[in-house]
């Protein structure tokens, strides 16, 4: 499955990533992981990377023709990823109380400063990781349009959710929308969180998928059962660490609602275009 990238050059092996929850603390656990599921590849035939490309912008590998496996979130995959983009699977992660393969977003604001719901924020500054995170920022802009709920400061935009967590906790912003999954890992590891109380969640949707490249589309059920086995494989504190318990066949078709139009200056009159 070796393959040139975009810039003409030779990938060895391709290109894996996992960066969605790719935290420094259970960066480890990720490693083996990936170790897991390059093994499981390796017995299917089909070659990977030693090692997970760890780029400051995972965003090019998503449509590089050498990608073997990575994960994006769902609200590009609907958006921006449709024919550029072949679905492997859903993860499905423990702690968030979810069904399988889907998770929510978890509202969070600072302790004794908490909004009586999701109707109690028009005065409230809204701390966002990206305009194309599905848990993030299109989440919680559906969930206030469909109450009529607006918030009225201009938003600040942190690159992260656990930066989002953290504007919070320091009082730059009052609330965010948090992907649960992350929540969970800043409520093992961050500090930060200990500040902060959840006051609503989101509906739930499909989770964040995983992706190869259209080159290895007619791979993608070998990858997705590589994925498959190798979660069941993993040691008790590897997924303890990682939160997985296994992967969920979603399709293109589950995604799409993702991709409605976001009542955008509705909700957050004062974003800058």
């Amino acid at each position: 499955m070796s393959s040139s990238s975009d810039t003409g050059g030779e990938a060895p092996h391709g290109i894996a990533s996992l960066p969605m929850y790719d935290w420094p603390e259970i960066r480890p656990a990720t490693d083996a992981l990936w170790a897991g599921i390059r093994d499981q590849l390796s017995r299917r035939g089909l070659d990977a990377p030693a090692t997970l490309d760890r780029s400051a912008d995972p965003e090019p590998l998503w449509t590089d023709p050498g990608l073997i496996l990575s994960q994006t979130c769902g609200y590009p995959f609907a958006t921006r990823l449709t024919g550029r983009a072949v679905l492997v699977g859903t993860p499905a992660h423990a702690a968030t109380g979810a069904g399988p393969g889907r998770y929510f977003s978890v509202l969070v604001a600072r302790k004794g400063e908490v909004p009586d719901g999701s109707g109690d924020l028009a005065g409230k500054r809204f701390a966002f990781n990206t305009r194309h995170s599905q848990s993030g920022f299109a989440a919680p802009v559906r969930l206030l349009a469909a109450g009529g709920h607006v918030s009225l400061p201009p938003p600040l935009e942190t690159g992260a959710h656990r930066a989002s967590i953290r504007a919070v906790a320091e009082g730059t912003a009052d609330w965010a929308a948090i992907d649960a999954v992350a929540w969970e890992l800043a409520r093992r590891h961050d500090p930060s969180a200990r500040d902060l109380v959840v006051f609503a969640r989101t509906p739930e949707t499909p989770g964040l998928p995983l992706i190869t490249s259209l080159v290895h589309a007619d791979g993608a059920d070998a990858i997705a059962a590589a994925v498959e086995a190798a979660i069941h494989a993993l040691e008790p504190e590897v997924r303890e660490a990682v939160l997985l318990t296994g992967l969920v066949r979603f399709t293109p078709a589950d995604y799409a609602p993702l991709a409605a139009e976001l009542p955008v200056r509705q909700v957050l009159p004062g974003l800058d275009s």
